[in-house]
Formats: C-alpha cells, structure tokens, sequence
C-alpha cells in the first residue's frame, strides 16, 4: 500500500520541527568572558503544530459517487509555531555558579540553582575539614 500524502506531509512537518528544536537552543553554547567567567544561556521554548487535509469526492453529471479504484485529488495543509524566550544565563567563574535571570518571574530555577551552590560549597566544605583531620591524625606520632 502507498503512503497517503497526509504522512508525508506530517513526517516532513515533524523532521523540520526536530531541526529546530534541539538542546542548544534551550541551553546556548557558553561563551568566556576576558575575566574568566564562562556565561551560558538559558532559554524556554514554546512550539505548536498543526496538520490536516482531506480527499476530495468526484463529481460526475452533477452527482457524487465514490470510486474506490481511482486515487481521489488530495488536499492539505500543515504548519507550525516556534517561540525562543531567554530565561536567564548561568555564569560559572571565581569558585561559584549564579543564576542571572532576565525576569525576576522564574524564582523557582534561580532558588535550585542557588540550593545546588550551597549544597556544593558544604560538601567541599565537608571535604576540606575531614582532609585537615586525616592529615593532623598523621602527624600525631604516638610511639
């Protein structure tokens, strides 16, 4: 059995969409700042697609039949919507990691972001503290 026109019209409609749409669009290629600092942006994305079509019934003598032998006219039509809104940028550099977002409205990923930083510097902190007693442990001669 052929394909029916409405599959290839999706499949490419889709293929175009999956183009678009990858993660580097959502988090950017970072970019190094003359400090050091490394910035990466941070982006929300919104897409929409619709498809649809129809065949067509012949018209003979002014009345309608169905021939089913005869591959019936197609028509149809497909189209789609991206929209690319900055959330914010994320800037790694100096022994921390910040959420800069670009409206104030995106709090929850600006507090996990923040969370993520805290939890980082208390395990290096942790780390840091169990290091300096393994090492005054050793110098400790007890013989």
């Amino acid at each position: 059995m052929s394909e029916h026109p409405i599959e290839g019209l999706m499949h490419t409609t889709m293929n175009s969409l999956k183009e678009m749409v990858d993660v580097n669009t959502i988090i950017g290629d970072p970019v190094q700042s003359e400090d050091g600092l490394i910035i990466i942006p941070v982006s929300k994305i919104c897409f929409g697609f619709a498809s649809g079509g129809t065949e067509f019934k012949k018209i003979l003598n002014n009345k309608e039949t169905n021939i089913s032998d005869e591959k019936l006219p197609f028509g149809g039509g497909s189209g789609a919507g991206v929209s690319v809104q900055p959330v914010g940028f994320i800037v790694v550099g100096n022994d921390q990691i910040k959420l800069l977002t670009v409206d104030e409205g995106n709090t929850a990923l600006s507090s996990l972001f923040d969370f993520l930083g805290k939890v980082v510097d208390n395990v290096q902190e942790s780390m840091t503290k169990n290091k300096a007693k393994n090492d005054y442990d050793d110098s400790i001669d007890i013989s």
